[in-house]
């Protein structure tokens, strides 16, 4: 895809007949939507931060950085839905692009950003489909050649369900791969969006973990905070290593092996649907016949609302509440 920070949005069109919603029988139900991504949520957020006017849009609109745990958790619940929805896919994915429209700006070089810009809307789903890779292969079992096909294929299908143009779109995953290559050496930079969400030092208490006290939480809160950046340092391609300043050794590498060992294990004691997110988990449901296949989807519990004064806000999912 051709990157050009300075293009303005087409507007969203649906113009994807022909790609089915994902289903059980795709890789990325299987492989997505687990909760080992949640150890990677520091790379994703910096990977996409580092496209200059996602970056930009991050910095000027979002208030990601006051609710990271609450913003996190609420997040999964459209997103996933987009691969876990089923029929109803298309219609989650046009939400979640809806929630962009109208944030645009100029950033502080003096460039134009626009979130429903098709290739910033896209340089956020490559995230998602490279991430899902990702985990597996730092904190499972790495794809083969014929899986990294299969997962760009139905990457597409998934990318269909927002309704973007699909002009551009890399066809196979050696062309995706380029494409992401291209981004890592070329495109993406180091920005103060990149580095407050490597900036964990502050980390709230997850929303879950309320009763935890403070005292305990400081404490904890380091060894998390460096355990989150060592291991989002070691997921990177080794061009944004070196954009950001981050050295990995010949011992980092042979610790994050063992720790894909210890993941590894431990993963295969966790029930198959307990391994999941809710959204996903009650799609295997539908899919299993636990569930009518018309039943409501599950959206996120009230303690991952927004604050307040931003439930009005066309930008914020609220999960039905």
């Amino acid at each position: 895809m051709t990157q050009d920070v300075t293009r303005q949005p087409d507007q969203p069109v649906d113009d994807a007949p022909g790609y089915p919603p994902l289903g059980p029988e795709s890789l990325t139900w299987r492989l997505f939507g687990d909760w080992r991504g949640l150890l990677q949520g520091p790379w994703a957020g910096s990977m996409q931060n580092m496209h200059p006017q996602l970056g930009a849009a991050v910095e000027q609109h979002s208030i990601f950085f006051t609710e990271r745990w609450e913003r996190l958790f609420r997040s999964l619940y459209p997103i996933g839905g987009v691969v876990f929805d089923g029929d109803r896919a298309p219609s989650t994915g046009r939400q979640v692009r809806n929630y962009h429209r109208g944030i645009s700006g100029t950033d502080s070089k003096g460039r134009r950003y626009n979130a429903l810009n098709p290739e910033v809307f896209f340089w956020a789903h490559a995230t998602f489909v490279m991430g899902t890779a990702r985990v597996s292969d730092y904190l499972g079992y790495p794809l083969t050649d014929a899986q990294r096909e299969q997962l760009w294929a139905e990457g597409i299908r998934w990318y269909a369900m927002y309704g973007m143009p699909m002009r551009d779109i890399p066809p196979d995953w050696a062309s995706f791969q380029a494409y992401w290559d291209r981004m890592c050496t070329e495109v993406l930079e180091d920005n103060k969006a990149t580095r407050d969400v490597l900036d964990l030092s502050e980390l709230a208490k997850p929303p879950h973990a309320s009763w935890l006290p403070d005292a305990v939480w400081r404490v904890l809160r380091v060894p998390i905070a460096k355990g989150f950046v060592w291991l989002t340092v070691g997921m990177y391609d080794p061009p944004i290593r070196e954009l950001l300043g981050y050295r990995w050794t010949a011992r980092d590498e042979r610790l994050l092996r063992l720790f894909r060992l210890v993941i590894r294990n431990v993963w295969k004691l966790v029930p198959f649907e307990r391994r999941y997110h809710p959204r996903a988990r009650a799609a295997w449901r539908r899919a299993r016949g636990k569930l009518p296949p018309d039943a409501p989807l599950v959206e996120t519990p009230a303690r991952n609302l927004p604050p307040p004064e931003y439930r009005d806000s066309p930008h914020h999912y609220q999960g039905g509440h």
